[in-house]
């Protein structure tokens, strides 16, 4: 069985981090190791929530894997906890990776234009540093703009889109995926390939609807397929889908929790597309 590390929270309440990673990844025939970087009591759309900090459990985890001889397909990672543990992520994979592994860095520090409240102007250009290992990086817009140095847009058309894409792919990231892509009227993802210098492009219909955690419910999805043996574009395509279908069900449930989707109702619908 394949096997990848994800690195990233535990938000105990909020359906985020590796509370989606987990189901998500194992739903998709992968094993999914974890190594946790805080522990939160809810995600950071809550008011007055709780953090440990886990920053020094991380290199003392690898080095006990490394001792066990324990071995990775793929690295994943997501929501860091400070700038502080970025470098010692980039020390962990080093000392870990072997020829063939991937290495997938989901950029998770901010949306609509703004960071997330735990980081300050600093924490981009830090995590550019890990990005720049990576062989896939899966930011959203924002993200994008934050990573580059670009000052983000609200709205935005198709050439300002592939330009933050090249640029943030000049600085290292072999692929770059860019999450939540909207555009002449289309929604969807954008795939920057640097080595082949190609773009590819998966749209749907957008859902009048938002919600938290729908970017670690795509990017889990998107590295458990790539990593079973999907192709990239079929990984986007079936990532894409699966988070739509999670949105779509949680819209029209009248008690669904405001603070996540309803992926668990879901995992049928990206069970069965699997073997498609």
């Amino acid at each position: 069985m394949k096997r990848i590390v994800t690195i990233q929270d535990i938000s105990c309440l909020g359906k985020c981090s590796l509370t989606v990673a987990l189901p998500v990844i194992s739903a998709t025939g992968v094993e999914a190791a974890i190594i946790p970087t805080a522990v939160l009591s809810t995600h950071t759309m809550f008011k007055n929530f709780t953090c440990k900090d886990l920053d020094d459990q991380i290199l003392p985890i690898a080095e006990h894997w490394k001792d066990e001889g324990i071995k990775f397909d793929a690295f994943y990672t997501g929501y860091l906890a400070s700038a502080q543990q970025i470098d010692k992520v980039i020390t962990l994979i080093n000392e870990l990776r072997q020829d063939g592994n991937l290495v997938i860095i989901d950029p998770a520090m901010a949306d609509n234009g703004r960071l997330y409240p735990a980081f300050d102007e600093n924490f981009p250009k830090e995590m550019a540093k890990l990005c720049a290992i990576a062989d896939i990086v899966l930011p959203n817009i924002t993200e994008a703009c934050y990573l580059t140095g670009t000052p983000y847009r609200e709205e935005y058309d198709e050439a300002f889109a592939k330009e933050v894409v090249k640029k943030l792919a000049s600085q290292g990231a072999k692929k770059v995926v860019l999450t939540g892509a909207a555009f002449s009227g289309k929604y969807g993802v954008m795939l920057y390939d640097s080595e082949k210098d190609t773009f590819y492009t998966y749209f749907q219909d957008k859902i009048d609807a938002t919600f938290h955690g729908t970017g670690d419910i795509f990017s889990s999805t998107f590295t458990g397929l790539l990593v079973r043996g999907r192709t990239i574009e079929d990984s986007i395509a079936i990532a894409a889908g699966y988070t739509a279908e999670c949105i779509r069900l949680t819209k029209n449930t009248p008690d669904a929790n405001w603070y996540g989707v309803d992926f668990e109702r879901a995992l049928p619908y990206l069970i069965e597309r699997l073997d498609k």
